[in-house]
């Protein structure tokens, strides 16, 4: 029997095969749809594979108007493929759920419309290939489940979705969607809002290369796409494959297992794989690697970029190795058939500086890459590890004698021994007393301000603090344009106060501050008025006023 032509279609053809062998959608997608290769164009059959020749599909084509479609596999690559859910396996797991769907990175406040549902709480993370607007699927769901992670009796669901394009076909599908997910249950549309997003930000990072080195059969694909898998489910980095037989097929197409041209293939990859962490990424190598000297070029190479490198022996047996060969190889290489084959008749030279070693024989995925996971920093839910040191903050405002003074006694007595309140001033006084109106205000609200001398704002102090509280706009503006490097703990304390408010319970100080710096709550409107030379009345309101932002920001700063 002659084998089907295989083709890898787009990824929204795929999202649809899913759905429909799954039961969602009731018409599969069109033969344009599938943008055949000019060499496949009129073939009866075609098998659609994954991106790893996987068949998920036999489709045939009646060069009409559809599809006729067989399944053969359920796709099981890609990260989040644990949420993937089909309806009755959704009903199975949550029953009586309250089906919420999900089209955009969820806002603080439709969080606590969430937390605040009463049971149960599917939110259905609609993130096809195109589908929600203005941040990717992958994006989608990363916040999704960064948002609820700990929240109880909240659930993800992901369904792949794909935008059409066309407006009334989409709304007709995402019908059908919902229809099928929610059947039997109670559907809850989300209020739009344009608060601050409930997903914590994340910091930049060194590039790093993740070298996966072992026998042909060994695991090192296997741990090498959920290793990338979990880099795009736990983090927000940007992370690249370089796959043995992929970068064989593209990068090195033409070489052949000869040892110089083995050398040559596996120079290619570093030389990738040092310009992605050069960049601050995450690359993710899987070639056999077989020679020593090669794998320590690549490590200089990388480090020399910037990156840090990280070289996981896969030690399996050649024995098991060969008890797992699906494509025969081993046997056509002990026949004579294939020359040069590792661990056969080509050598392998054991690393002797491989950062982890694994065998991979009778260990889970899991199991096996939890040494890799600990290796490179990752953890499959990694916790907020605990912070012994206070809270720094620093707060400015002009002259530092009589606001940002005031702040700093008023914050310091509220939050206690969890926060380090400073203050200077951006064009202050050398060592002068607090203002006598703002000293008297402390003193009438059990403040003391004796022994408070001025200081002017300097980059060491920036720089020193966890957060930057301003008393005005035109302080925070003066501070970033010193200070450009500081723009994710800078804020006027009305505009942090407007922030926290969105912020739910819980959030530890410093992850505070990082969700701020990704939403960046609007200033405008919240300035504290400058009572200086003012007399008693303008001291008093500004006093009333800084209270008022101590009592809104103290919860979110004293968390522990």
């Amino acid at each position: 029997m002659a084998a089907v032509p295989q083709h890898n279609p787009s990824q929204r053809t795929l999202d649809d095969i899913e759905l429909l062998l799954t039961g969602v959608l009731s018409s599969p997608p069109s033969i344009d749809d599938l943008r055949l290769p000019r060499d496949l164009a009129g073939l009866p059959t075609v098998d659609l594979v994954d991106p790893e020749g996987l068949p998920l599909a036999r489709v045939d084509l009646d060069g009409h108007s559809g599809l006729r479609v067989e399944p053969l596999a359920r796709p099981s690559y890609g990260p989040f493929r644990r949420l993937r859910l089909t309806p009755a396996e959704l009903r199975d797991r949550y029953p009586g759920a309250v089906v919420v769907p999900v089209e955009s990175p969820l806002t603080a406040a439709q969080l606590a419309d969430v937390r605040g549902a009463g049971g149960p709480v599917v939110l259905l993370a609609l993130a096809g290939a195109g589908w929600p607007v203005g941040v990717s699927p992958l994006a989608l769901v990363r916040s999704t489940v960064a948002a609820t992670r700990g929240v109880p009796d909240v659930h993800v669901v992901v369904v792949p979705l794909a935008r059409t394009g066309d407006a009334t076909r989409d709304a007709e599908r995402r019908g059908q969607v919902l229809a099928a997910y929610a059947e039997g249950a109670t559907l809850v549309e989300l209020a739009g809002d344009r608060g601050a997003s409930a997903a914590p930000a994340v910091d930049e990072a060194r590039g790093v290369v993740v070298f996966f080195t072992g026998l042909s059969g060994s695991g090192k694909s296997t741990l090498a796409r959920a290793l990338v898998d979990e880099v795009l489910e736990t983090t927000d980095r940007t992370v690249t494959s370089l796959d043995g037989d992929v970068v064989r097929r593209n990068l090195s197409a033409g070489l052949t297992f000869s040892p110089a041209d083995r050398e040559t293939n596996i120079r290619r990859i570093g030389w990738v794989a040092a310009e992605i962490a050069r960049h601050g990424g995450v690359a993710v190598c899987s070639p056999i690697a077989p020679y020593d000297a090669t794998r320590r070029e690549v490590r200089r190479t990388v480090e020399e970029a910037g990156g840090r490198f990280v070289l996981v022996h896969v030690a399996t047996p050649v024995e098991e190795c060969e008890r797992r060969d699906r494509k025969g190889l081993y046997a056509k290489a002990r026949a004579g058939e294939i020359s040069d084959f590792t661990g056969i008749s080509a050598p392998y030279e054991v690393p002797d500086d491989a950062d982890v070693v694994v065998d991979t024989t009778g260990l889970t995925v899991e199991a096996a890459l939890a040494p890799v996971l600990a290796a490179v920093g990752l953890t499959a839910d990694p916790e907020p590890a605990p912070v012994a040191d206070p809270l720094r903050v620093l707060v400015v405002c002009t002259a530092n004698i009589c606001r940002s003074p005031y702040l700093q006694l008023a914050l310091q007595a509220a939050a206690g021994e969890t926060v380090e309140v400073t203050s200077a001033g951006t064009h202050g006084f050398v060592d002068k007393e607090m203002d006598a109106e703002m000293a008297a205000q402390a003193r009438a609200r059990g403040l003391d301000p004796v022994g408070f001398r001025s200081r002017p704002l300097t980059r060491d102090l920036v720089a020193g603090a966890d957060l930057v509280l301003t008393a005005e706009a035109r302080h925070r503006a003066f501070v970033l344009e010193e200070h450009p490097a500081a723009f994710k703990k800078v804020f006027t304390v009305g505009q942090f106060a407007r922030g926290v408010a969105g912020l739910p319970d819980g959030t530890a100080p410093r992850e505070a501050v990082a969700r701020l710096a990704a939403s960046r709550p609007s200033a405008e409107g919240v300035d504290i008025a400058d009572p200086y030379r003012r007399g008693p009345a303008a001291a008093e309101a500004c006093a009333d006023h800084i209270d008022r932002l101590v009592t809104e920001v103290t919860p979110a700063l004293a968390r522990r």
